[in-house]
């Protein structure tokens, strides 16, 4: 019946609320699947215009099956986020062809709100949930277009109405998100692969961290509890790397300690302590950054056995810990025989001019503190270059070619000859990433750490002083410690090259980054009370209303919030319904809906809707009785009525 056919204005918006939704995952999926929507979305309007008919079912049905081999063929797999997420896309795609009815826009609909939800799994940023509203408030309208008459132009009365109705909805959201318990997933959802992410790595080559310079993206967040550190110290310890193998610097996995090594040995404290949050954006890895030395709370939140910090488990979304960090008196006072093997291994028989000059330097400087001072000197006095585009070095002796020839290099670099020749005198020795300095924001007083502060830097380990931060890159390159990687290289090309519309290259405009850093602080807000809102929070914050906090207090507190906000909700709408005079339309159809009922026995049922009280009259009486005719009418103007 044309009831049930899905009205023209519900097919316009249904047809632009899914253009919109997929937009964010086109990064995401493959380019193909745009064309899928494309196609399908011509065939549906082509369908609509009589042109063309739905394609036969043998032919849905083999869409249906190219399609999941077409995602198998992308992915290599059909078990994961992306190719679930994919397959969403590609249900969702064929599904406009085939909608004609009512029923098929609501599933439309509720495909839309799944899509929407799967945005957040990759994207919980503060532009992701407004684009995400603005998602919602289509679909919404589109809902409303679809209990609309079936021939009526598009009118601003549907998102109008859309947004209101959402408006509405906004108190009880509240509730729900201050008071409902935060469960955890009920069951596991495959990890994202994290490719094409920044960041440092596990793994150190010469280059690694120059390549990084290249983008001004947000690594991680800092709020002090009391003022922010002189720059100098901002030290962001993250990975300790250990192991030089084929001229790469690694970590060292769990599996590569002996039992004897994994008994955590806290350093004794000194009196200075540091207390701060830290918000990270996601790494798909488990190191955290801190300064040093640094515990957590956090459950989530593990210490290594080399005194960094690290998550229980890859950080897929912005993950928020809280930090302090306290000055040792001595990390590792003692080395244990495997430590001190570990942190003296080199390549045997590679470097040759690097070891003459080490042997004849160490005659001379036979204490550990003062050979590294002559290390550091040579770096400082002698033609060395800080530089993004440094030359090079493909041979196996890295460190001789460098050292002697090339002396242009990054942190990285330096680090990298100063751990080596350490090695070589018999200091223990090794390279720590992470990143070095930060932009304080002055709005809310924050620290923001980006891609291109990332840095490599040594700690050596002396008698009676235990493990020691030098940073040779501060001999060669004072400057970039000081004041950062921007003033140490204002004219290199390469800097920020991969951000040429990165909001951070107009801070020169001054409106522009005003702009940029009141953002910054609202995103700073969106993750600290929104995504950090954990069950710790949560229960730390109704504690502080109510007290202890236990299930029947919880739950108590739910129902009796979501009543004190629903029950003046709802008598305000039935007050202003029964307040408002009753339209033209509406009287005339309560005067349809009488004499059907007293000449037919047709009684409207309390709280059927107009459409379905049509639908059942339309089965008693014949298509030519005036009534119906007369009920189309009614109904229709009822529902292009404002009222």
């Amino acid at each position: 019946m044309t009831a049930e056919v899905l009205p023209r204005r519900a097919l316009w918006w249904l047809l632009a609320c899914h253009f919109f939704v997929v937009l964010p995952h086109l990064t995401r999926v493959p380019w193909w699947l745009l064309g899928v929507y494309i196609g399908a979305s011509s065939w549906r309007l082509q369908m609509h215009r009589e042109r063309i008919k739905m394609p036969a079912k043998s032919i849905r049905l083999l869409l249906a099956i190219g399609g999941m081999a077409a995602i198998f063929a992308s992915y290599r797999t059909l078990v994961g986020l992306e190719p679930m997420v994919a397959l969403l896309l590609v249900a969702g795609g064929f599904k406009l062809v085939e909608a004609v009815r009512v029923r098929d826009g609501y599933v439309l609909v509720s495909l839309g709100f799944f899509v929407i939800t799967t945005q957040f799994l990759f994207d919980q940023s503060l532009p992701a949930a407004l684009y995400g509203v603005i998602g919602t408030l289509l679909l919404v309208t589109s809902l409303v277009a679809l209990n609309t008459s079936l021939h009526q132009p598009l009118r601003t009365l549907e998102p109008l109405l859309a947004l209101k109705m959402l408006t509405l909805a906004v108190p009880m959201m509240l509730v729900l998100f201050v008071v409902f318990p935060r469960l955890g997933p009920l069951w596991s959802v495959p990890s994202k692969t994290g490719e094409g992410t920044t960041g440092m790595s596990d793994h150190l080559n010469p280059g690694d961290v120059a390549r990084l310079s290249r983008s001004a993206d947000v690594a991680f967040r800092v709020q002090f509890m009391g003022p922010i550190p002189d720059s100098t110290d901002l030290y962001w310890r993250g990975m300790v790397l250990s192991s030089l193998q084929d001229g790469v610097w690694r970590t060292l996995d769990w599996r590569d300690y002996p039992a004897s090594e994994r008994q955590l040995r806290r350093p004794k404290l000194g009196d200075g302590v540091l207390d701060y949050r830290v918000i990270s954006e996601p790494t798909y890895q488990q190191w955290l950054f801190s300064l040093p030395y640094a515990t957590s709370s956090h459950e989530a939140v593990v210490e290594a056995w080399d005194f960094r910090l690290m998550a229980k488990s890859a950080l897929e979304t912005p993950f928020s810990y809280r930090v302090q960090s306290f000055e040792p008196i001595i990390i590792e006072p003692q080395l244990s025989p495997w430590r001190r093997r570990i942190e003296l291994q080199h390549p045997v028989g590679l470097n040759p001019r690097t070891r003459a000059w080490v042997d004849a330097q160490r005659a001379v400087y036979q204490d550990d503190e003062a050979f590294i001072k002559q290390v550091l000197a040579t770096f400082s006095q002698q033609p060395f270059y800080y530089t993004l585009e440094p030359a090079v070095i493909t041979e196996n002796d890295f460190v001789d070619r460098f050292f002697f020839d090339t002396r242009q290099g990054f942190c990285e670099h330096y680090a990298y000859a100063f751990v080596v020749m350490m090695r070589m005198a018999g200091i223990p020795a090794r390279i720590i990433g992470g990143y070095q300095g930060g932009e304080r924001n002055p709005v809310n007083n924050t620290l923001i750490v980006r891609q291109f502060d990332a840095h490599a830097w040594a700690e050596v380990w002396l008698d009676d002083r235990g493990w020691q931060r030098i940073d040779p890159t501060a001999a060669v390159s004072p400057d970039r410690i000081r004041y950062g990687l921007e003033q140490a290289l204002q004219s290199s090309e390469g800097f920020l090259a991969d951000s040429l519309l990165s909001a951070y290259r107009f801070r020169s405009v001054s409106w522009l980054n005003w702009l940029r850093l009141q953002y910054d602080a609202a995103a700073w807000r969106w993750q600290s009370f929104v995504i950090g809102f954990d069950s710790d929070q949560q229960f730390e914050l109704l504690g502080g209303w109510v007290g202890k906090i236990d299930a029947p207090a919880l739950i108590t507190l739910t129902l009796g919030s979501g009543a004190m906000v629903l029950m003046p909700l709802t008598w305000w709408l039935h007050r202003s319904r029964r307040g408002s005079e009753r339209s033209e339309v509406e009287q005339r159809f309560a005067r349809l809906c009488a004499k059907l009922e007293g000449r037919h026995g047709i009684a409207r049922e309390r709280g059927e809707s107009p459409k379905a009280f049509r639908q059942r009259v339309a089965k008693k009486l014949a298509s030519t009785e005036p009534l119906l005719r007369e009920l189309d009418q009614t109904i229709d103007s009822l529902y292009r009525s404002p009222s």
